[in-house]
């Protein structure tokens, strides 16, 4: 490398380098970043209240703590606090206190997780700023922003979007600990991965071998202040996500609400087994396949192996840029490789930051492709940040050693590469856009044949074949993001992008399940998806892609109230809902949940956390989710239910229609199965806006 500072494009006037690449602004900078943060603030918030509660297992956590702050610590499905959702409460707590502040509704739920996804860009900008310039870092804050995955995960309530910008922000906070060997800085990353941990366990430490091995083998200083550091930098993240465990597991079991997704009320239980280890070997007691469903090759959660991030839906979802992201990690790496291996040099820092960033890319690839439990494709936007750091990082060393035949044919070799996976990424949705995906392919190899010659031509020749380029390798994703943008996503598992026939990964039908069909896009095939996890309950919710049956008018939905935000009921029918589905909630039935509550610590309870968090959504009272998600946690017992009922603290048991109540994964289904049953036969049934309720006030004639 010829200059410590690396731009894509050279500016007009030198740019003088200082202590690792902090570098004279040029004027450009300044408006561009500004203009690549507005863009990125207006994709994420545009059209944002189309997904109204989007998954409302969250929403109502979210609402839950907004009016309790005991649920808002612990994360609880219900105000009353019946039980948690089955992840640490941290991605909650900004949702929580937006709606605190601001009231229930569609944008203060979702425009916190919109604002991390800009910190994520400005985050990402800086960290490749440093060494490879601003136009590197320009072109990664894009290549993140235009992510599909990324463009869904930052407007929905998932915890990812809080983890990707945690696990961005530890790859930054790294990076400048590098930079001097500063313990401050080291520490942060501690921080950081710890209120990982905390948004969504030990997803966050992924990424910690290849960045502990870098520190420990490349800072600039001893060997035994580089492991002290270490130590000190893994005590801060054990504090930043250990106290709130210490809490729960210190905090007497009879006070605070059951677990959710444990099957012992033990959040240790759930951060090993359903959300950790079980994730991996696929022996996830309590998941909706039970125990073991995943089986060897990945069994109901679609094939593993070294394709899987690239095949069916998940592609789509991230693998845009991922061949170009391998191809410059490899490329960056040769070039910097005779770059002394301590990083108080600007060449040294520069192998470490493709070192640091490729190792993250390459880790979290390896464990999605492999996992053989529980993978949905929206666990990919993980990947978003490493992916379009290395293709900034990348394009840049590239472009600045353009002169060698080595490095030009490489840059052409990689845009023609990703200008035909674009190709082949778009056609698996037939009728989307089909002039596009030719376009792509002809714009792309076109650029790629003319970079190597259009410098003998000039330097705006070579700036617009660098920029055909560069539009040919984002056209396709940036349609995804449209696309995903332009609609509403509701219910537990979500794609970005139309629908694609011939998915292979992840829950659901073909494509994984996408959250809604494309316009002119080939629907799947209706009926049992393929990749069904073994062992899920007869008369699990099947149909279109994304949507649950009765989810018309539910929330996010057309013309349902949680699509406005608001708490009133719509008029509509009522219906079930699925395992991963809400259920419609009509004014019938909201009324019903809303009178005489003040004299119920729950004003009703049903099977399964989707189900009564819709309920609660629509009339703002607490409703106790029996089971937990996947309705296999033994919360409540049936004696604890019965001394509720006996003591009035439950006005209405809320039926399932679909036949899978109380079945789960889990043994603790067996505990929501026997309330049920128990409630069959002690209480009158009665239809309430198109739903079956039972009276808890009012037991049978002669029933005990």
């Amino acid at each position: 490398m010829t200059t410590a500072v690396l731009p894509l494009f050279p500016p007009a006037a030198p740019v003088p380098a200082t202590a690792h690449g902090a570098a004279t602004r040029p004027r450009w900078e300044r408006p561009a970043y500004a203009a690549l943060l507005l863009a990125t603030t207006v994709l994420l918030l545009w059209n944002l209240g189309a997904s109204g509660y989007a998954n409302s297992f969250y929403s109502a956590a979210v609402q839950a703590g907004s009016e309790s702050w005991k649920a808002f610590f612990f994360g609880s499905s219900d105000a009353a606090n019946s039980i948690t959702v089955d992840k640490p409460p941290a991605a909650l707590w900004p949702m929580a206190l937006s709606v605190r502040l601001f009231g229930l509704g569609a944008w203060q739920i979702l425009v916190p997780q919109a604002l991390m996804g800009v910190a994520t860009t400005a985050v990402l900008y800086a960290a490749v700023r440093r060494q490879f310039g601003p136009a590197a870092a320009l072109l990664s804050g894009a290549a993140f922003a235009l992510t599909p995955v990324a463009a869904l995960m930052f407007r929905f309530n998932n915890p990812d979007a809080l983890l990707t910008l945690l696990l961005t922000v530890t790859v930054y906070c790294v990076l400048r600990a590098l930079e001097g060997a500063h313990t401050r800085w080291l520490l942060w990353a501690g921080v950081a991965v710890g209120l990982g941990f905390l948004a969504k366990t030990l997803q966050a430490f992924v990424i910690l071998p290849p960045l502990a091995v870098l520190y420990a083998v490349c800072a600039p200083t001893r060997l035994r202040r580089r492991l002290g550091q270490l130590l000190l930098a893994g005590l801060a993240a054990l504090v930043a996500g250990g106290w709130w465990v210490a809490v729960v597991e210190w905090w007497p079991a009879d006070s605070r609400p059951y677990i959710g997704g444990s099957q012992h009320n033990s959040f240790l239980e759930l951060t090993f087994g359903y959300n950790g280890l079980g994730r991996i070997s696929g022996n996830e007691t309590g998941s909706v396949g039970g125990a073991g469903a995943g089986g060897p090759g990945g069994g109901g959660w679609g094939q593993t192996g070294i394709d899987r991030l690239f095949s069916g839906n998940i592609g789509g979802q991230i693998s845009w840029l991922l061949p170009a992201a391998l191809v410059l990690l490899v490329a960056g790496l040769v070039v910097t490789w005779r770059a002394s291996r301590a990083t108080d040099t600007l060449e040294g820092m520069a192998r470490a930051a493709f070192l640091a960033w490729g190792g993250s890319l390459l880790i979290t690839a390896v464990v999605f492709s492999w996992m053989q439990g529980i993978f949905h494709e929206y666990y990919t936007v993980a990947l978003a940040p490493f992916v379009a750091a290395l293709v900034g990082m990348g394009v840049a060393v590239l472009w600045e050693e353009r002169g060698g035949r080595a490095a030009a044919l490489a840059l052409s070799g990689t845009l023609a590469l990703t200008a035909w996976w674009a190709f082949v990424l778009l056609g698996r949705s037939a009728g989307y856009l089909p002039w596009l995906r030719w376009a792509v392919l002809v714009a792309g190899l076109g650029a790629a044949v003319a970079l190597p010659f259009a410098a003998r031509l000039g330097r705006r020749a070579l700036l617009g074949a660098a920029a055909v380029g560069l539009l040919a390798a984002l056209a396709g994703p940036f349609a995804y993001c449209l696309t995903t943008v332009g609609t509403g996503h509701t219910g537990s598992i979500v794609t970005a992008g139309p629908a694609v026939a011939g998915g292979r990964g992840g829950f659901g039908g073909p494509g994984g399940m996408p959250g809604r069909f494309a316009p002119g896009g080939e629907a799947p095939p209706r009926g049992t998806p393929q990749g069904m996890p073994q062992g899920m309950p007869q008369g699990m919710p099947q149909g279109g892609p994304g949507r649950m049956p009765g989810a018309a008018g539910m929330q996010g939905g057309p013309g349902g109230q949680e699509a406005r935000g608001g708490r009133g009921g719509t008029g509509g029918q009522g219906g079930p809902g699925g395992l991963l589905g809400g259920t419609r909630v009509g004014a019938q039935a909201t009324a019903a949940l809303r009178a005489d509550a003040s004299r119920h610590t729950w004003a009703a309870a049903a099977i399964g956390s989707q189900n009564a968090a819709s309920y609660q959504l629509a009339s703002g009272v607490p409703v106790m989710a029996v089971g937990g998600f996947n309705g296999s946690d033994p919360s409540p017992t049936l004696e604890r239910f019965q001394e509720y009922v006996k003591a009035g603290r439950i006005h209405w048991f809320i039926a399932r229609g679909d036949g899978t109540a109380g079945r789960g994964g889990g043994p603790g289904g067996a505990a929501g199965s026997a309330i049920e049953e128990w409630v069959k036969g002690a209480f009158k049934a009665t239809t309430v806006g198109g739903a079956t309720f039972y009276d808890l006030t009012a037991p049978s004639t002669g029933a005990s």
